[in-house]
């Protein structure tokens, strides 16, 4: 979790109040945050990675103001539009999503200089993920000529003052002279150009995703007037990342200001801080609370969180990324209860606790597979479509019956729950071919299916995945690991010549359970390995770990 240290005076005066010494700490506890230490005139504290807003005085003290009954409800932003644009070229393919702001009446000074350079880099750190998914950057608007373009080039045509430096360079060179182009260099490997923003009077702005120019880059003492531009490969997240850090400029005296952005698609107006709406699902939140809140008594807790009320509905602040479920509000309202004020119950029930039996024969498939010198991997649940089906030469028709399930109202790209494990290791292995071979790794994991019978029409399944990889991995390879597997766990398990569209005709089998079909493996697909970007062959397996349990004889 990353910490960060606030300015006790300048935290004070914007939460509206001063509190005892003791009580502050306790109640900067109860947030839901880990207080480190209160020295001085220095607040440490660590926030939790799902409030990228806290990452400032600004965004600290409006939630914290809210929890103690000073400011409650929704914060209200006003943004005026500028009349200005940017244009997003085709070519930033690399981090192809930009969200666009102005900022103007601000004063700053060496405290609230060091307050945004904070903010800006733990926002990078955490919801950017250390660059690799969004950068961000600030700059004063003087130095700056609209309309301004994002666009892709080769690094030697380009020119510019990297800051902190005093002389010009190729960009080439950035990324072994400048110190963050150091730093970041391995997130844009295989990269041929790079994302620059330049102004209207072909000043570059900065080079992405590395650093701001010196000239066009450089905020002071003297600047009253910025643009700020978060970068990155999702657009949800460079929006959020350009409310964070909007409104928390906002809080320090300034006012916002839109900006157009003429996307090759269509155009989109940013920053936007309409708060989302989401329908607040009272039973749920009491039932699992165990308690009895009223609409109005839930309300008014929402509001000390920071959040608007309105009709049944929560209005949630457009600097907030973790609500996306009815938990989420659950647990901000549990916060705002105040957990030191729930009565501790002891259930009235006596049980004899022991491990879970699957959970017993799951271990033993691991100390199995680790023992076959097999590396274990664990992955998301969720994935695309593209790596669930195209990239496995697996079309919907073909497995219609076991495609991947779509979320309904997915913030990303990652938007399918996965239906096996296979892809989700073969992406491991096209993520690290930069390592020594063989890459031997498995998998214990959750799967999901269409389910009519289930209460959520979604049946869960444990699978297991193995892909063996590298220069001599065959088809007699991957029997003998079956095998072992098998005669180990005393299963009597057969294989049945098969044909899968994702495996070579010939080199294919199921693997027969108790006289049902329990999973099938055989050698990869020259084309699924190069969907993949593989270079070494690859057998891969994949087996229903539950039915495989049912088969073990105790």
């Amino acid at each position: 979790m990353p910490s960060i240290t606030l300015n006790k005076a300048v935290f004070e005066q914007l939460v509206g109040k001063k509190l005892p010494l003791d009580e502050l700490k306790d109640r900067i506890s109860m947030l839901g945050t880990d207080l480190e230490d209160i020295k001085d005139n220095e607040i440490h504290v660590e926030i939790f990675p799902n409030r990228p807003d806290m990452l400032s005085e600004q965004g600290f003290a409006r939630a914290f103001s809210s929890f103690i009954g000073v400011k409650t409800g929704l914060r209200k932003y006003t943004v005026k539009e500028s009349g200005y644009k940017v244009m997003i070229d085709l070519s930033v393919t690399m981090r192809p999503y930009t969200a666009c702001a102005i900022v103007k009446n601000l004063t700053f000074n060496d405290e609230s200089l060091r307050q945004i350079i904070q903010l800006q880099e733990k926002l990078a750190t955490t919801h950017g993920r250390n660059r690799k998914k969004s950068a961000y950057g600030i700059y004063p608007l003087q130095h700056i000529t609209f309309p301004i373009l994002y666009g892709a080039k080769d690094p030697k045509t380009v020119r510019f003052k990297p800051l902190s430096f005093e002389e010009e360079m190729p960009a080439s060179e950035v990324m072994e002279l400048h110190p963050k182009g150091k730093a970041y260099q391995h997130l844009t490997e295989g990269w041929k150009k790079y994302p620059f923003f330049i102004d209207a009077k072909n000043k570059v702005m900065c080079m992405l995703p590395f650093t701001n120019s010196n000239d066009t880059g450089k905020v002071d003492e003297t600047t009253t007037e910025v643009f700020v531009e978060c970068t990155g490969t999702d657009f949800f997240n460079v929006e959020v990342a350009l409310n964070i850090i909007t409104t928390a400029l906002a809080d320090m005296g300034g006012e916002i200001y839109s900006l157009k952005l003429d996307y090759p698609d269509g155009t989109k107006i940013t920053p936007n801080l309409t708060p989302q709406k989401m329908k607040l699902d009272l039973p749920y939140i009491n039932k699992r609370l165990g308690l009895q809140l009223s609409g109005a008594d839930a309300g008014k807790l929402l509001e000390r969180m920071g959040y608007g009320f309105q009709n049944g509905e929560v209005l949630i602040p457009a600097y907030r990324a973790d609500i996306l479920h009815q938990a989420d509000l659950m647990e901000d309202i549990a916060i705002a209860y105040g957990y030191e004020n729930f009565e501790a119950i002891i259930p009235n029930v006596a049980t004899i606790g022991q491990e879970d039996a699957f959970e017993k024969f799951l271990r033993k498939v691991r100390e199995l597979l680790i023992g076959l010198q097999l590396l274990e991997v664990k992955n998301y649940h969720l994935s695309t479509k593209e790596e669930l089906t195209t990239k496995m030469n697996v079309t919907d028709e073909a497995r219609s019956n076991d495609a991947p399930l779509r979320l309904r109202n997915a913030l990303g790209e990652h938007n399918h729950l996965r239906n096996w494990l296979l892809p989700s290791v073969l992406k491991n292995l096209a993520e690290n071919q930069r390592h020594e071979y063989p890459q031997n790794l498995f998998e214990i994991g959750r799967t999901f299916r269409k389910d009519a019978s289930t209460e959520t029409g979604i049946g869960e399944r444990e699978h297991l995945t193995i892909a063996l990889c590298h220069d001599k991995a065959d088809f007699t390879e991957m029997r003998q690991v079956l095998d072992a597997l098998l005669l180990a766990l005393g299963v009597d398990g057969k294989v049945k010549e098969s044909a899968h569209p994702s495996f070579l005709e010939g080199r294919c089998a199921e693997i027969i359970v108790n006289g049902k079909n329990a999973g099938f493996w055989g050698e990869l697909h020259p084309q699924v390995l190069g969907n993949w970007d593989l270079l070494m062959p690859v057998m891969g397996l994949e087996l229903d770990a539950e039915a495989l349990f049912a088969a073990v004889q105790f």
